[in-house]
């Protein structure tokens, strides 16, 4: 069984002030369980800003709008348990012990704090949050834009049971309206159960802030899912956010094996590698966890970094086909299931890829 902080205080440790309990705040910020080193720190943040805005390559968008699967309430009542439904970038929907559960819910058309500029999405959500059924939980890894929707959470709020995030993240959901007794907030390690569904928070190497001035004032993690138990038990792990670390295989190490992993791969350059993983490290991560089949994550939705959008999928495949790691790659809104999962289609392949196979 994993290990993890279950005592009544860690439960009910929550809006404290200054988080001064927690091993990761120090000066008033959450910080990384590795420090940067000076090779993993862009020359000059202006220029990062510049290429951005105005040295994009045309392929880090789709020539023409994607296909996604559209789901409808009706396939939604009657899915079966264990099945899982990718909604775009880090939103993925679950339905575990006869309820549903949300990560990251992203649903407006930017990722940014203001709609008439910044990413903005190449597909439609496959299915509108009025649409959606009831959400027993929210599950947060941090709060930057393309993973913390203002706009979505504010829509979310009547139908979702508990929001879960890490320190400082729930503060924020509260300033928006969201009752406190329907937040709970948690350290690295620390966890809680729902409804038969235990979920522990666990590192990443990330940061935080939604603005120049709130940087690392809150903490990221990613998560690791545990349902069932014995021969039956399901677990998965959502990564959230992260560089690569050795922080994967401490998680592995306590919680693995998974029978899934979530795994972030897409918005990699070398200009930031320290907070986001390339492809390669994305499926060292999925072995470090014990991971057995990897859904790759955080790509396909938002144009966020200077490689083609679907460099991503390629990329992953390639590295996990050498290593013999089976992969999942739902179209968006297609289900999987979880207990027999089957590859998916490339759907992202273009007419031209599709001529030189």
């Amino acid at each position: 069984m994993g290990s993890a902080d279950w005592s009544i205080d860690a439960l009910f440790r929550n809006f404290i002030d200054d988080y001064s309990s927690s091993p990761q705040w120090r000066a008033g910020r959450f910080r990384n369980l590795r420090p940067k080193s000076a090779g993993e720190m862009p020359e000059s943040i202006l220029r990062v800003w510049w290429d951005l805005l105005l040295n994009k390559p045309a392929d880090t968008v789709p020539e023409s709008p994607i296909a996604i699967h559209r789901l409808t309430c009706a396939e939604l009542d009657g899915a079966p348990d264990r099945s899982l439904y990718r909604l775009g970038h880090s939103t993925v929907l679950m339905k575990l012990r006869g309820q549903w559960w949300l990560t990251d819910p992203v649903f407006s058309e930017r990722a940014s704090p203001i709609q008439f500029i910044g990413p903005k999405r190449f597909h439609a959500p496959p299915i509108s949050i009025d649409e959606l059924p009831p959400i027993r939980a929210v599950i947060l890894s941090h709060d930057h834009y393309d993973h913390l929707d203002h706009a979505a959470i504010k829509a979310l709020a009547d139908k979702v049971g508990v929001f879960l995030t890490p320190f400082g993240v729930g503060d924020r959901l509260a300033d928006w309206g969201i009752a406190r007794d329907r937040i709970q907030q948690f350290d690295w390690w620390q966890g809680t159960e729902v409804d038969g569904l235990k979920l522990t928070a666990t590192p990443a190497q990330h940061f935080s802030g939604r603005s120049f001035s709130d940087t690392n004032r809150t903490l990221w993690a990613s998560w690791v899912i545990q349902e069932g138990g014995g021969e039956d038990e399901m677990r998965i792990f959502f990564s959230g956010d992260s560089g690569y670390f050795d922080g994967f295989a401490e998680i592995g190490r306590r919680f693995g094996p998974f029978e899934v992993t979530l795994m972030e791969t897409g918005a990699y350059n070398e200009q930031w590698s320290y907070v986001h993983m390339f492809p390669v490290q994305t499926v060292q991560a999925h072995e470090d966890v014990r991971g057995k089949l990897l859904l790759p994550i955080h790509n396909g939705t938002f144009d966020l970094s200077m490689h083609s959008w679907d460099d991503p999928f390629k990329q992953v495949l390639h590295f996990a086909a050498r290593r013999g790691i089976q992969v999942c790659t739902p179209m968006m809104g297609e289900r999987v299931d979880l207990n027999l999962p089957a590859p998916g289609r490339r759907w992202w392949r273009s007419a031209r890829d599709v001529g030189l196979e």
